[in-house]
């Protein structure tokens, strides 16, 4: 639920003297959209939010560092088919990221069926897979929920031309630092609240 960013939109369009279905007519979107915001359901993207701003008159960081905190428990995942990579990566992304639930997954099917149980925030995947290309289950992910961020992780430079293909937010080569981890934070397409310092 993202209440922090429900209440946030509510006040200011009260304060700016809208009703639900103003709001929508001037954002073009229906009613039950802003419903949907200001039920905490919905989040809306980083481009809705820039219109919301204009709309409301309100600063644009004010609604984004909102939408940012309204996951308040966010859920990443780490798929990587070497146990000694999701061993040495998993603690580091806790320590980044201390109010995530992080699950580590060996197998491609698995973190699919996770998926679709669980609203993943963010992805960390390995490019080469054993019985699947990270690609191909970046763009899994992204079909069961458009708003995952997903991270590629690999040894090999090469793939960074085909990791742009995908939707992906960013590509960290191995092995995984707490550094790399906070810079990719930084160029999330759908940020979220981490619970980490300087995130």
């Amino acid at each position: 639920m993202s209440l922090f960013f429900s209440d946030t939109l509510r006040k200011l369009r009260t304060e700016k003297g809208l009703s639900q279905q103003e709001l929508a007519e001037k954002m073009y979107v229906t009613r039950s959209t802003v419903v949907r915001w200001e039920t905490g359901s919905r989040l809306p993207d980083a481009a809705m939010i820039s219109r919301l701003s204009e709309v409301l008159g309100a600063d644009a960081n004010i609604l984004l560092s909102a939408a940012a905190q309204s996951d308040e428990c966010p859920n990443v995942v780490m798929v990587d088919d070497r146990k000694l990579i999701l061993t040495g990566g998993l603690p580091i992304l806790g320590e980044v990221m201390p109010n995530a639930t992080i699950m580590g997954f060996t197998d491609a099917d698995e973190a699919v069926e996770y998926a679709r149980a669980n609203r993943v925030a963010l992805a960390f995947l390995d490019i080469e897979l054993r019985n699947t290309s990270g690609l191909d289950l970046c763009r899994e992910l992204l079909k069961i929920n458009p708003r995952t961020n997903v991270v590629f992780l690999t040894a090999y430079s090469e793939y960074a031309l085909d990791a742009w293909g995908t939707g992906a937010s960013g590509f960290m080569l191995k092995p995984i630092t707490s550094e790399g981890v906070r810079e990719q934070l930084k160029n999330l397409r759908y940020p979220f609240w981490t619970g980490g310092e300087g995130v």
